[in-house]
């Protein structure tokens, strides 16, 4: 045990970034619901630092289960005081939903940042992804289908989450120091936004990540996990995969690496039963669930 963790146990006070790796919130998300809504109210030290108490902490992972209940966050502060408040709002994700979506249309990338990058400072990345991105990306593939929309819209704002995604996960990977991950996109799967999304929420619960990108062979991973000694892997698709795949390729990665091999998305929905009988584990697109899978079963390996 470092010198920080003794005086953190002893005093009973946590600095922001451990509030963050224990409740997965982002230390600018955490200051944004104390600024804007009085919303876990930290005792300062002398030089302003932010310190945290488990009454603190608690709280926070109970504005988190409200935020997964779709309660707006400025309602928040009146359900922890028990003061319901006579009009519950559904939450605030149809209105960013619509915002982006209109900014698409217009092409304005301005209004669709001011929108996404609201959403992100007062909520947690994984919720973010569940509540807006996802939605959004299946309205978008409707729009499509239905000619009401065009290819262009999406790679509009595939191409602004690949920009957007990228620049966070390689500020946030300066900062972990947990297990580290392996993640790419499965053989075939040219799209990155999955695994990007799916590495930045393993990565805001403090797991480091090696990402490798679009349209990986499952045989090209083993040897990255050997030399960075890495706790698991994590892969991401949409896709229909080769049935060579799952009954071939995958049970012989599972064999050979000796981690847990996650997998998620659509692909996992599609084809649960082949995953787990590969010795793989299908998260599925549900994200606090599959974090919760992730940490069960590299805790177990670590």
């Amino acid at each position: 045990m470092s010198t920080r963790e003794i005086l953190e146990r002893e005093s009973g006070l946590y600095p922001i970034r451990t509030v963050s790796n224990i409740t997965g919130v982002n230390p600018i998300t955490l200051r944004a619901w104390e600024r804007r809504y009085g919303l876990i109210n930290p005792v300062r030290t002398e030089k302003g630092h932010r310190l945290y108490t488990q009454k603190d902490i608690d709280e926070i992972n109970q504005v988190v289960e409200l935020l997964h209940k779709g309660i707006a966050i400025s309602q928040a502060k009146s359900y922890l005081s028990n003061q319901i408040p006579e009009e519950q709002s559904e939450g605030p994700w149809q209105d960013y939903l619509q915002r982006i979506l209109q900014a698409i249309i217009r092409f304005d990338d301005q209004a669709m940042d001011n929108a996404y990058n609201e959403a992100l400072s007062l909520h947690p990345i994984d919720m973010v992804t569940n509540w807006l991105v996802l939605p959004l990306l299946k309205t978008l593939g409707e729009r499509w289908a239905n000619s009401d929309g065009s290819v262009a819209e999406e790679h509009f704002f595939s191409a602004y989450m690949r920009n957007k995604l990228g620049a966070r996960f390689h500020h946030e990977a300066s900062r972990t120091r947990g297990p580290r991950l392996i993640a790419a996109c499965l053989p075939g799967e040219n799209h990155e936004t999955g695994i990007l999304l799916a590495s930045l929420s393993v990565m805001a619960r403090g797991y480091r990540v090696i990402l490798l990108g679009g349209n990986t062979p499952l045989k090209e991973l083993i040897e990255p996990v050997r030399r960075t000694e890495a706790n698991g892997i994590l892969l991401s698709g949409s896709i229909i995969p080769p049935i060579t795949l799952l009954t071939k390729q995958l049970p012989e990665l599972v064999k050979q690496i000796g981690v847990p091999v996650f997998i998620g998305g659509q692909t996992a929905l599609q084809f649960n039963d082949a995953i787990v009988d590969a010795g793989a584990i299908a998260l599925g697109t549900d994200i606090p669930q599959a974090l919760k899978r992730i940490e069960k079963e590299v805790t177990v390996h670590h």
